[in-house]
């Protein structure tokens, strides 16, 4: 919490430099919901009445790159699995918008999140060349644990950094999740996917034009004694 604590209070500064501070996460099951009959306006003493029966047309899912510096929702990954490839793609893509530069990932420990693919990526992208071993046999590759080791690594032009189990709050992208789903995805009726998804990246367009850090004041120490 401290590392994850003191990254953020850097991030300007961090920015300046030239370097990414980024919270990610994928919001997965976004569901396309089409309401059964339409909405009621509001009369004289009566308020909007939405329909609550709806009709199902599949579900996407979100890859968010939270900067922290800007407050920008940058290089958004829409599709319809969250795999190990589809996290290294969607990370490739937002490093490709500045490939020299720094960059540090701020996440969970899922699986994907420290995958043989993702290290593989990382170890071509900064040039490592040190032999990376089997996975579930030997080296870096081996577990869970030493890839996740490999990919914290600070040396690494591109690192991630992990939060603790049970701690997703200390994840900033998770507040963005919850204005999109408040201000976006509940209220809104969607005939298809498509729909979804122009929705989604039509909100992040707009978000974006005024986007502003979000002011993080836990520094660290326990919550409780």
């Amino acid at each position: 919490m401290n590392e994850i604590c003191g990254i953020y209070q850097k991030a300007q500064e961090s920015g300046r430099d030239g370097e990414h501070i980024i919270s990610t996460d994928e919001m997965t099951g976004i569901q396309a919901l089409e309401h059964k009959y339409p909405d009621k306006l509001p009369q004289p003493g009566q308020c909007a009445k939405k329909e609550f029966e709806y009709i199902r047309h599949g579900t996407t899912s979100l890859t968010g790159f939270f900067d922290i510096a800007s407050g920008r929702m940058e290089a958004p990954y829409l599709n319809s699995t969250r795999t190990e490839e589809d996290f290294v793609k969607a990370v490739e893509g937002l490093v490709n918008t500045d490939p020299k530069a720094s960059w540090t990932f701020v996440c969970d420990g899922l699986n994907t999140h420290k995958s043989e693919s993702l290290v593989r990526f990382v170890a071509e992208t900064c040039g490592i060349d040190t032999e990376l071993g089997k996975k579930g046999k030997a080296g870096i590759l081996k577990s869970m644990e030493s890839r996740g080791g490999f990919l914290h690594d600070p040396s690494h032009r591109i690192r991630f950094v992990y939060t603790p189990k049970h701690s997703l709050w200390m994840n900033q992208i998770e507040i963005w999740f919850g204005i999109i789903n408040r201000r976006l995805l509940k209220r809104k009726s969607y005939v298809s996917i498509e729909e979804l998804e122009k929705s989604i990246l039509r909100f992040i367009e707009q978000y974006n034009l005024t986007a502003h850090p979000f002011k993080w004041t836990y520094a660290g120490i326990p919550l409780t004694i």
